[in-house]
């Protein structure tokens, strides 16, 4: 793990622009309303228009004078990534924090619109495209940072490279598992190639740990009953995400996640994980592989 510094500025402070994806419900909500808080201008990015104007009735309500925006994007559709990041570099000079948040938890085998695996396609490539295109605004940042979300169940995959797409004996759970190891990777690679190329920002990941969120709709009603007892609420399962998010003392490179057992709940702490997703080979490999998907190339 990198050298902690503590003299890294934090991006999270009044007037800074954060960009939060699946900010509409459950944890994005939650990053998004304790980002107003702190006086960032947020853009809340997320498929469903009528639950994210209600997600900011609800901030403003709490935050009197939030200075929020929407912005429709459907990370499992190249085409829309690419039109929301034009939207914004044609809206604002500058991004200082970017939260890859959204995501998918084995749904039915299902294609995205690109004929991606769907939970590969939206939940890693659809970020990777999506931070690829906004380098320009990160670099006019101040002090910028992009928190990459992972999960617990990156421990039990793998990166099926003769088979991203799941497209022989699909397994929903070994598909979430690669798409969630893809992004801890991709935010460990990341950082690496900001430092490498002297990019003025840094890279970090979090987890939630086990969340009490809609994104375990798709689960049995077993697993359903049981997620809420055994993990932690929304608010709660943000703390990670606002910790790699804001805190100075971090160096780029580091994975936040609650400190309980199994890091299924508890405070926010640096936590550690797999060799798979630590492996530069196996990272170089991925970042080749996911530009020539996305059609591409990151220019640091």
């Amino acid at each position: 793990m990198n050298t902690i510094k503590n003299d890294e500025p934090s991006p999270v402070k009044e007037g800074n622009i954060a960009i939060v994806t699946g900010a509409n419900v459950g944890l994005g909500f939650e990053t998004a309303l304790a980002l107003a808080e702190k006086g960032m201008e947020v853009i809340l990015a997320a498929r469903n228009q009528k639950k994210a104007i209600h997600a900011m009735h609800v901030i403003k309500t709490r935050v009197p004078g939030a200075k929020l925006h929407f912005r429709k994007i459907d990370l499992g559709s190249l085409s829309s990534v690419r039109e929301f990041a034009e939207y914004f570099q044609e809206e604002f000079r500058k991004l200082d924090l970017l939260v890859n948040n959204a995501g998918i938890m084995m749904p039915p085998y299902s294609l995205t619109q690109d004929g991606f695996e769907s939970q590969f396609g939206t939940n890693f490539l659809g970020h990777f495209l999506l931070t690829g295109l906004l380098l320009p605004a990160l670099k006019k940042g101040n002090g910028s940072r992009v928190v990459t979300l992972s999960s617990i169940a990156h421990k039990y995959g793998k990166i099926h490279f003769n088979d991203l797409n799941f497209s022989n004996n699909y397994d929903k759970m070994k598909a979430y598992s690669q798409s969630k190891l893809a992004c801890l990777i991709f935010a460990y690679e990341l950082d690496r190639r900001f430092k490498d190329s002297g990019f003025p920002a840094i890279s970090v990941g979090a987890h939630p740990g086990v969340s009490s969120t809609n994104l375990g709709h798709q689960l049995s009603p077993v697993l359903r009953y049981f997620f809420p007892k055994i993990g932690q609420s929304a608010e709660a399962g943000a703390k990670p995400v606002l910790m790699a998010a804001s805190s100075p003392s971090l160096n780029g490179g580091e994975y936040c996640g609650p400190d309980g057992w199994l890091e299924m709940r508890g405070n926010p702490v640096l936590v550690g994980s797999t060799k798979i997703s630590r492996d530069p080979e196996i990272a170089r490999q991925l970042w080749e592989v996911s530009e020539k998907m996305v059609n591409h190339r990151y220019l640091f």
